[in-house]
């Protein structure tokens, strides 16, 4: 998914503010979920962040064209763990591991089916919003 950061996104500096790459890659799990139709959260239940490992490596200023792109690492009963990465043209600026788990009525629980299958294709390529 492509983000051209706005000067919302930046310090007084004009470099981007570390919560925001938190931000940039939460638009690009939901984005996967919008590109088939539906959405990342319903009234049967929706996912949480359970756990993250981030590392800032070079900053995004002012004006940049960023590439979020995110990697299915690992697929269980109740939660999945991604990869990933902001990019600068090829460069990597962020990358972050995330492990989510799927909750209903607030209780973790089984992903459903279809969820399932829309997960297990994550890393194949969608739509990008620019």
């Amino acid at each position: 998914m492509k983000i051209r950061v706005y000067y919302e996104d930046t310090d007084a500096a004009g470099i981007v503010y570390y919560a925001n790459y938190l931000k940039f890659c939460e638009r690009a799990r939901s984005e996967r979920f919008f590109s088939e139709g539906k959405l990342p959260q319903s009234e049967e239940g929706y996912f949480v962040v359970r756990h993250l490992e981030a590392d800032y490596i070079k900053p995004a200023m002012l004006g940049d064209l960023l590439e979020v792109r995110s990697e299915l690492l690992e697929k269980k009963g109740a939660s999945i763990t991604l990869l990933q990465r902001v990019l600068k043209e090829e460069e990597p600026l962020f990358v972050m591991r995330v492990r989510l788990v799927y909750l209903k009525e607030g209780r973790v629980c089984r992903i459903p089916e279809e969820l399932g299958s829309l997960i297990s294709d994550w890393n194949e390529s969608y739509p990008s919003s620019s």
